[in-house]
């Protein structure tokens, strides 16, 4: 019995096999932060956030991208800075418009970098549109071109191939309809803009002031068309197009803006498009006679492309619909502006006087004072500081042209001249 309970005794002395015993714990920094991270999770969150605001406000962004000019390729260094609309800036700051006006002293906070446009240009490809891309893509847009080329040339703006802010698509914008009026693809813009909540603008023309009654023709006029004319078509076109976008920012709350082009000139211009300008210019380079409608006293405003582009800016960033005069204020005759072309390109050219055209407007000059007041904006560029640079243009495709064409167009030179 003794030996029993001795027996006993030293089996509960022993421990047993299924028994617990902690062991002692170290001092250990592990588990609190493990109960943080999965407990705390929003506060390490908002600390975060908080750590990486500090540092980007600490270490800025040292290298912005400044705003260059592509116009400076054509030796146009404009007197003024760029105009900025107060409007605009005040609606949307951007360190692009902070580059442009000279203030690189101070530090840009993160929040103002100006966010680019998505831009579609139809008619991007031709004279006036692939120098507005050129500004567009300048600032940093996201830039799609849509061009059937029938006037327009991809040579404008093969320089932004391979940009990944740039993409060119050939159509027409009257599709599927085919009729060959600007009344039906303003149409279907006006449409696009209206399902993606777009801003649209509206590049319209003097014509709409037909043969002027009032002179110079301010934005409030009528004008005087012939419905009828051999100038109707695009006359009436315009005009119908204006009231389309009035219609649709009126009606469907479209935010459109409405400009009145002037006759503009400068390198891109297609060369056998029928206007004057080209025409006297293409003529003199060829040696042929500068042709003159009629008694040639009819007049006409010219303004360089690069102040109609800027307009456009102003205009399209601005919070005015319009209509602008988009023009500049100088008034030549045709004799006048044979004889600038004369003393640029060939003294000795041949004057050529035919029977003027039908429905010519006798006098064409417009009246910029709304778009000064409201814009800012007014032409810069004078005929004979403009004129040479486009000759410089024409000289190059034409002279270029005629070594491609060969024999023949130098036979044709030497027999003219």
């Amino acid at each position: 019995m003794a030996s029993e309970l001795i027996n006993r005794r030293h089996e509960s002395d022993q421990p047993s096999a299924d028994a617990y015993y902690p062991r002692p714990t170290k001092p250990s920094f592990t588990r609190p932060m493990r109960y943080m991270l999965r407990e705390q999770r929003l506060i390490f969150v908002l600390v975060g956030i908080a750590i990486a605001t500090l540092a980007f406000t600490i270490f800025p962004r040292s290298s912005i991208s400044s705003y260059s000019d592509p116009f400076s390729a054509y030796g146009i260094r404009p007197e003024e800075e760029p105009y900025v609309p107060a409007l605009q800036a005040q609606r949307r700051p951007s360190v692009e418009y902070t580059s442009r006006i000279g203030s690189t002293g101070g530090k840009i906070p993160l929040g103002l970098k100006r966010k680019g446009l998505r831009v579609v240009v139809t008619g991007g490809a031709g004279f006036v549109g692939s120098h507005l891309v050129d500004r567009l893509m300048a600032r940093g847009d996201t830039v799609i071109v849509v061009d059937n080329f029938f006037t327009g040339s991809k040579e404008n703006v093969m320089h932004h191939f391979g940009n990944p802010n740039f993409e060119l698509i050939r159509h027409d914008v009257v599709e599927p309809i085919l009729l060959e009026t600007n009344v039906v693809g303003t149409l279907n813009m006006l449409g696009l803009a209206k399902r993606v909540g777009a801003r649209f603008l509206l590049t319209s023309t003097s014509e709409v002031y037909g043969d002027p009654l009032q002179h110079p023709q301010v934005e409030t006029y009528w004008g005087n068309v012939n419905p009828i004319g051999v100038r109707s078509c695009y006359d009436e076109g315009k005009r119908t197009a204006e009231t389309l976008a009035m219609d649709y920012h009126r009606g469907a709350n479209v935010e459109v803006r409405i400009a009145r082009i002037f006759n503009t000139y400068g390198p891109r211009m297609c060369i056998d498009d029928g206007r004057v300008v080209s025409n006297f210019v293409a003529q003199a380079l060829r040696k042929e006679p500068l042709t003159v409608y009629g008694d040639g006293k009819q007049t006409r405003s010219f303004q360089f492309v690069s102040d109609l582009v800027e307009g456009l800016m102003r205009l399209m960033e601005g919070e005015h619909v319009g209509p602008f005069n988009l023009g500049n204020p100088g008034e030549f005759t045709m004799l006048e502006l044979a004889k600038v072309v004369q003393e640029t390109i060939d003294p000795n050219a041949n004057i050529e006087f035919r029977p003027n055209t039908e429905d010519d407007p006798h006098k064409r000059k417009p009246d910029i004072t709304k778009a000064k007041e409201l814009l800012g904006w007014e032409p810069k560029v004078s005929l004979r500081q403009g004129l040479p640079l486009m000759v410089n243009d024409f000289r190059q495709r034409v002279f270029g042209d005629q070594k491609k064409e060969g024999s023949s167009v130098t036979t044709k030179t030497t027999t003219s001249a």
